[in-house]
């Protein structure tokens, strides 16, 4: 596979290296995904490969359940059985880019381990100098087949308790200090599962990510312990049904920002 990486710019600094098809084990759920992602100060705001969770990739689109297919990595969530190795892992393959002026346009097929397409992707990605700091555009569009519905879920849908609903737009932060809030609550615990239109994570001192672009049923899906991560969830307690021949949309906005430049609480 290719290594390949393409630039993202913002007021003329690099602020993301996307990297379109990583040569990853099939257990990590190859997927595209942009890191290192920077603020204009040049401090690193995602992490990828982690030691803790190596399926963890910078800024990603990834679900662990997609007709039974974990396009998450790591471990799958049975019902009644909790997370178990299996052999159900696929990949989100490259299929051609689009036209995105200065950003990044991709199409995507998003496969089993035997190279069946269960959903296509129209992905675009774009930079922007914002107040405070850069925004980052993330919108995707996910079509499942003229004949057949596809379902999306989570380890929550699939027996889960605790609030484990991730999976969508997901960004691993850095390890570290963070504290996540919303306009009307703050920790981990009060706002996982929330869906505030807008949701900040600040590194300490060192940077804020200001996330909107929740629709529908979604929710945001946090955590800031054990590790520092900021989902949109799709399926965070039902599953998701793309019906045949059509499409699901989302179009995320992400700011960020040096130091504690915050939205009003």
């Amino acid at each position: 596979m290719s290594t390949e990486e393409w630039r993202l710019v913002a007021g003329g600094v690099e602020v993301a290296t996307y990297v379109p098809q990583p040569d990853l084990d099939i257990r990590l759920g190859p997927r595209p995904y942009l890191h290192p992602v920077r603020t204009l100060g040049g401090v690193q705001v995602s992490d990828a490969l982690c030691f803790d969770h190596p399926w963890h990739l910078g800024v990603s689109v990834a679900m662990q359940d997609v007709d039974g297919v974990n396009f998450w990595g790591g471990r799958t969530c049975r019902r009644g059985e909790g997370y178990v190795w299996l052999d159900d892992h696929g990949r989100v393959a490259p299929a051609g880019r689009l036209p995105a002026g200065d950003g990044i346009g991709h199409r995507l097929h998003w496969q089993d381990r035997d190279g069946r397409v269960l959903l296509t992707e129209r992905r675009r990605i774009a930079a922007r100098l914002a107040p405070g700091g850069w925004e980052l555009t993330f919108s995707y569009a996910l079509s499942a087949p003229a004949g057949r519905d596809v379902t999306l879920g989570s380890p929550a849908t699939n027996g889960r308790t605790g609030g484990a609903g991730y999976g969508g737009f997901f960004w691993r932060a850095p390890d570290g200090d963070a504290v996540a809030y919303t306009s009307s609550a703050e920790g981990e615990g009060a706002v996982n599962g929330s869906s505030e239109p807008w949701l900040a994570v600040t590194g300490g001192d060192a940077y804020t990510l200001v996330f909107r672009g929740l629709r529908d049923d979604d929710r945001w899906f946090v955590r800031t312990g054990d590790y520092v991560g900021v989902c949109a969830a799709l399926a965070f307690e039902r599953p998701l049904v793309i019906a045949a021949g059509t499409t699901l949309e989302r179009d995320l906005t992400v700011l960020v920002a040096d130091g504690t430049a915050v939205p009003p609480r």
